[in-house]
């Protein structure tokens, strides 16, 4: 297998991301509930991530000397404006998550570009730059959204999960300038450790992983994508993650991605700009 080659001959590359959902998951999951609006408690799960843990995060980043990228809901960035500006003062960066974390792949093609335009001038608006990088909400996406993403000038997408180092977006069967940054569902916190009582997420088994066994796949998986030269990316969420035993676990995974002085940890604009520059696409 061809090694890949990152920038100032380092071995490989690591990209850390975190989705801000706020309560916008727990409000959509608990919509055809009863007494949806009375639901203040499993909301509040969500508001704990912008409330609290953002700051919790950023001090531990800052501490590892890592900028990251965090993907957020237009809704979000509303309700927390003064959040999203600290984590643009900090030197991070700001992807478009949608507005309310809608499934992108049940819009039509207007509502998706109506969706996406509406969070671009959010974000802009309280940082002065319009993200560059978008993240699919809820794992998926319309045939269509990578066309819409193209034709709006989008630099890259970490959406998807084909493969474990960056691609070009096919479109009409040719690579397009949309670089796709893939991360995997073992990297995402969320399927291991949330958890809400009403309705039940996840349902069944022992609910959330053991801490131990989360930090362990999580350091083992660098290794992997470390010896091989590839590119990892975790996929984290502040109201998981930055929850104090939780953020323990993301310290020990800082530590061991940080000890590597031959590792390129990067944000997902530098990611796709340094794999447009090394990596032309090939033309049709």
């Amino acid at each position: 297998m061809e090694k890949v080659q990152w920038p100032n001959g380092k071995k490989s590359a690591a990209m850390f991301t975190f989705d801000l959902d706020g309560d916008v998951i727990w409000r959509n999951m608990s919509s055809d509930e009863p007494h949806t609006e009375e639901l203040i408690r499993a909301r509040s799960i969500g508001q704990y991530g912008p409330n609290r843990c953002v700051d919790m995060i950023l001090d531990l980043l800052d501490k590892y000397g890592v900028k990251a990228t965090f993907f957020v809901p237009g809704f979000v960035a509303e309700c927390n404006p003064d959040v999203v500006r600290r984590i643009a003062a900090a030197g991070h960066e700001i992807g478009n998550h949608g507005y309310t974390h809608e499934r992108f792949v049940e819009k039509t093609v207007e509502e998706q570009r109506e969706i996406l335009e509406k969070t671009q001038k959010i974000i802009k608006d309280l940082t002065g730059k319009a993200p560059v990088g978008y993240r699919t909400p809820s794992g998926d996406w319309h045939e269509r959204t990578p066309y819409i993403l193209s034709e709006m000038g989008f630099s890259y997408s970490s959406s998807m999960r084909g493969d474990d180092k960056p691609y070009y977006t096919l479109l009409d069967g040719k690579e397009s300038d949309l670089v796709e940054i893939p991360s995997k569902w073992e990297m995402d916190d969320y399927v291991a450790q949330a958890y809400s009582v009403y309705p039940p997420e996840p349902a069944g088994l022992d609910r959330i992983s053991c801490y131990r066994n989360v930090q362990d796949n999580d350091i083992r998986e660098f290794r992997g994508y470390y010896d091989l030269g590839l590119c990892i990316v975790y996929l984290m969420h502040p109201q998981i993650s930055g929850a104090p035993g939780r953020n323990l676990v993301l310290e020990e995974v800082l530590k061991e991605v940080t000890s590597h002085d031959d590792v390129w940890i990067a944000t997902g604009s530098q990611v796709a700009d340094y794999w447009r520059q090394a990596y032309p696409k090939k033309e049709a």
